[in-house]
């Protein structure tokens, strides 16, 4: 960090700033110049307020040098980290994964025919939501427990792991037992008491990015997991909130570069929740599979304008079966597999 004095700045003053940083134990170097004293601020200074040391009518500027994030931040971390998912392995350069299911757990018979569907697809990892959060209060919320129970009993004939969403705490100790993979939904992403309450389990973590949230509040989420010991996360792009009306959300492809510079984290991306249109998803699929990504997360039904819930943006298993053939092609220029 670099903190630039007003060089009129009273020496008690500057003792003052210099010595309540110090006792923070982080180390503090002087250059004096001819209108401005700039201060070099070394250690762990995300301990420190920039909007609190910028209030003094003594100091002009405060800049960060480095990323406020440490343990997600590539500088402290070169390697790429792979999560591995009850035996699937993400990140790095292992294959791309395609996590894929139906937007909604809808019953014990219907979701064990999607996992079949999705297994013969060429699907690595079954998704499906069974706690919903939905925007109106009467839309289908999900069949919770029952739901969770009917996933984790097609996973295991099926041979995939299970992914699916956590709402709240209280459901944290289901999840831990029962789900391979425990999503953080777009809405709960800053839900800093639940970040914190999963940090202290050993389960992996895909962490979507909110609605309208910068890439540094993402990865200071996932900051909020790691701090509490848990580094097994994957991030997951689902599109921002913007002005534009012809997608349900606006896929930001461009973070899968930025991560890959930044973090030594996994990243997925959702392009059904980003477009909301499925004639849209297999084009964005296929783009992020090109840009890097290092997995997909589709939402799939075998009878879509039937679904409970986001039928419009579900791929039927035809096609989701031509997007992972496709998809497979690409992987191989870049030098990895699906």
């Amino acid at each position: 960090m670099i903190i630039t004095m007003k060089k009129l700045a009273p020496q008690e003053e500057i003792d003052r700033m210099v010595r309540s940083i110090e006792l923070k134990g982080l180390q503090v170097t002087m250059i004096s110049g001819t209108d401005y004293n700039v201060f070099g601020v070394v250690g762990d200074t995300t301990i420190l307020d920039d909007r609190k040391l910028s209030a003094s009518p003594y100091v002009d500027n405060v800049q960060r040098v480095s990323a406020p994030y440490k343990l997600a931040n590539r500088v402290f971390h070169p390697a790429d980290t792979v999560v591995d998912v009850s035996g699937v392995r993400i990140g790095g350069s292992e294959p791309v994964v395609v996590m894929a299911g139906p937007c909604s757990i809808e019953s014990e018979t219907h979701t064990d025919l999607m996992a079949d569907l999705v297994k013969q697809a060429g699907g690595r990892i079954f998704r499906g939501g069974a706690y919903k959060p939905r925007t109106s209060p009467y839309a289908f919320q999900g069949l919770g427990s029952d739901g969770i129970r009917y996933m984790e009993t097609a996973g295991k004939k099926y041979g995939m792991p299970i992914v699916s969403e956590l709402m709240s705490i209280d459901k944290l100790e289901e999840f831990v037992e029962h789900v391979d993979l425990i999503q953080i939904g777009a809405r709960n992403m800053q839900n800093f008491d639940l970040l914190k309450e999963v940090g202290r389990t050993k389960k992996p973590v895909l962490l979507k990015r909110g609605l309208a949230n910068t890439i540094e509040e993402w990865l200071m989420s996932a900051e909020y997991i790691m701090a509490g010991g848990n580094e097994k996360v994957i991030l997951c792009e689902r599109g921002i909130r913007t002005f534009e009306k012809y997608t349900r959300n606006t896929l930001d492809l461009s973070v899968i570069p930025v991560i890959k510079q930044r973090s030594h984290l996994p990243i997925v991306i959702d392009p059904s929740h980003a477009t909301g249109d499925r004639k849209l998803v297999e084009s964005m699929s296929l783009a992020a599979i090109a840009a890097g990504a290092d997995g997909l997360i589709i939402e799939t039904h075998c009878d879509p304008p039937h679904a409970l819930s986001d039928g419009a943006q579900c791929l039927y298993p035809s096609q989701l079966a031509l997007l992972i053939e496709r998809g497979r092609e690409i992987a191989r220029v870049i030098g990895r597999d699906l």
